[in-house]
């Protein structure tokens, strides 16, 4: 095999202010985030984002629904993946934190960035001093208990058995997300955190994108958990979460790139994403 012709994708990770080799300090203006906001895990660092107030001190560019250059990733990327990674051979896809200094990408790892801008760049709160196990599990709880089992509950390729076990997890997932939110307000406590944003993103991922793909029943039984959606609908309602709803994006993502069969599911709407995110309704 040539040298010039890479077996694999390299990696492109680095940490603001962890890594003194870097150069990669917590610098004012010097980063820049390229998101599009259909994707969930744009749509989280986002979030984090504003909940920071860093829309003068690290701009961000928003990229369009759909990826333009055919293999998956934004031609506005392209310059910078090139510039980290000679001939890089994989899509310049979103999201990415980029050095303005040196033109190259610092990382594309979602959980980094949003570590690092929680810590590099703080609001009190968002992730707390001694919670960093706390949050990785809310995130663990979302991903494997929650986003994971709604997919396997919508495809149309797994049995009814293998449908109905994907189901019963996905509901215990939620149940323990409502357990926690029976006795505090927020999922860590009475201040919000990433294991909120966390939550949020992937309830919103669950209702506009999972929910397609599974029967009415089941739409049915994932909406019983009120204190799960309640909590989805308020943090709708604030600004840092309302604002970066794209929801036709999402729908234009969805529909484009995904190839499972619709089901009942699609016509029963959990949350009026659209109505809270404007603030035209409350919840209790």
């Amino acid at each position: 095999m040539s040298a010039s012709s890479p077996s694999a994708v390299p990696s492109l990770r680095g940490r603001i202010g962890l890594d003194a080799r870097s150069g990669y300090y917590p610098v004012p203006h010097r980063y820049r985030l390229h998101l599009t906001l259909s994707c969930p895990r744009c749509l989280r660092i986002a979030v984090t984002h504003s909940l920071l107030g860093l829309d003068d001190t690290l701009p961000m560019t928003l990229l369009p629904a759909l990826p333009d250059d055919g293999a998956g990733g934004y031609l506005a990327l392209r310059p910078l993946y090139e510039a980290s990674a000679h001939q890089y051979p994989g899509p310049a896809a979103a999201p990415v934190l980029s050095d303005s200094w040196s033109g190259r990408i610092v990382t594309t790892d979602t959980t980094e960035i949003l570590t690092d801008l929680a810590r590099r760049f703080p609001r009190p709160g968002l992730q707390p001093c001694g919670r960093d196990a706390a949050i990785d599990a809310v995130r663990q709880l979302c991903a494997l208990s929650i986003d994971a089992p709604a997919q396997r509950a919508g495809r149309s390729d797994s049995t009814p058995a293998e449908r109905a076990t994907a189901l019963r997890s996905l509901l215990d997932g939620l149940a323990a997300v409502e357990h926690r939110l029976e006795t505090q307000e927020f999922l860590l406590g009475e201040e919000l955190t990433l294991a909120d944003v966390e939550l949020w993103v992937t309830l919103v991922q669950l209702d506009t994108v999972h929910r397609w793909h599974l029967d009415a029943a089941a739409v049915q039984s994932v909406a019983g958990y009120g204190r799960v959606w309640a909590h989805a609908r308020r943090l709708a309602g604030h600004p840092a979460f309302g604002r970066h709803l794209d929801l036709d994006g999402i729908a234009r993502r969805h529909h484009t790139l995904c190839l499972g069969r619709e089901a009942a599911g699609a016509a029963i709407q959990i949350v009026d994403w659209a109505a809270h995110a404007q603030g035209r309704v409350h919840s209790g």
